[in-house]
C-alpha cells in the first residue's frame, strides 16, 4: 500500500513543476487525496458494503471536489490534476500512468444496470479540461482528448480527439499522443502543435491554391513565348495573371502555421 502511494506521489512530482516537495504533494494535492480514498471504498463497494463505499466517495467528493464513483476501477499513477469538479462514472476504467484535468467527465449514455456505460481509457491516456467522455467504448493507450472536446466514439491509441463531436487525429509515426519527443516528454494538458484537424484541413487546401496559382502562372507565361513567336497578334488576354498572385504564406500565418 505505501509503496503505490510512494508512486502515487511520484508521478505528481514528475508531471506537476507546481510541486516542490513530497510533503506539499501529500498535504496540498485533492487528486492525491482522491485515489487514496477512492481505494478502501472501491474495496468496500466489491465486498458488498455498497452504502459503504458510497458514503466514502462522497466524503473525497467533499473535501476534494472529485466524483469517483466507487465501481470505477483506477490503475497505478494516475494523476487528477487540479480536477475540481471532475466525475469517474461507475463502470469507468482508467489506465496506469493516465493524466485527467478539471472538468472531465467519464460518462455513460445508457440507462441500463449491469451494462458497460462509462468508457475505459488505456494507459498514459491525457484527458484534458473539461472534456466528455461519453459511453462504453475504450480510449486506446497514448491517446490524448483536447480540452471541451466531446468524445462519443472510440479512439485509437496514440490517437487525439479534439472538437464537438471530437474528430480523430491519428498518431503521427506511430508515437503515443503525448510524446513529442523521442525521451518521451510529458506534455501538459495533451497540447501539440498539430492538434486542429480544421487547420490541418484549411492548410492543404492552401498549399493546394499555392500550388494551382502557380502552375497557372506557368501556363500563361508558355501562351505568351508561344504568340511571340507567332506572325499574327497577341493571343494573351489582358487580365491573364502571368504572376502568381496567392498570398500562401499570409494566409498561412492567420490559421497559425
Amino acid at each position: 500500500m505505501f509503496a503505490r502511494i510512494r508512486s502515487d506521489i511520484q508521478c505528481i512530482l514528475d508531471r506537476d513543476p507546481a510541486a516542490r516537495s513530497t510533503w506539499e504533494v501529500v498535504t496540498c494535492y485533492p487528486g492525491l487525496h482522491a485515489v487514496v480514498l477512492h481505494r478502501p471504498a472501491h474495496w468496500f463497494w466489491n465486498h458488498g458494503l455498497k452504502w459503504l463505499g458510497r458514503f466514502t466517495s462522497h466524503v473525497a467528493r467533499f473535501l476534494t471536489g472529485i466524483e469517483i464513483h466507487p465501481g470505477a476501477k483506477i490503475g497505478e499513477r494516475v494523476f487528477f490534476d487540479h480536477a475540481m469538479g471532475t466525475v469517474v462514472g461507475e463502470t469507468a476504467e482508467i489506465g496506469d500512468g493516465c493524466t485527467i484535468y478539471q472538468g472531465v467527465t467519464l460518462g455513460g449514455t445508457s440507462l441500463y444496470k449491469g451494462a458497460k456505460r462509462h468508457p475505459t481509457l488505456g494507459k498514459d491516456v491525457v484527458v484534458s479540461a473539461g472534456a466528455k467522455v461519453l459511453g462504453g467504448f475504450e480510449v486506446g493507450d497514448g491517446a490524448k482528448i483536447g480540452s471541451n472536446a466531446v468524445v462519443i466514439k472510440p479512439v485509437p491509441a496514440g490517437a487525439t480527439a479534439v472538437g464537438i463531436p471530437a474528430r480523430i487525429i491519428p498518431s503521427k509515426e506511430g508515437m503515443s499522443a503525448d510524446v513529442t519527443t523521442p525521451d518521451r516528454k510529458f506534455t501538459a494538458y495533451g497540447i501539440t502543435q498539430e492538434d486542429d484537424p480544421v487547420s490541418q484541413a484549411l492548410r492543404g487546401l492552401v498549399d493546394s491554391a499555392s500550388g494551382q496559382d502557380h502552375q497557372i502562372a506557368m501556363l500563361w507565361k508558355a501562351v505568351e513565348q508561344l504568340s511571340a513567336r507567332l506572325a499574327d497578334s497577341d493571343c494573351v488576354p489582358k487580365d491573364a495573371a502571368r504572376k502568381e498572385c496567392f498570398e500562401a504564406a499570409k494566409i498561412n500565418e492567420l490559421i497559425g502555421k
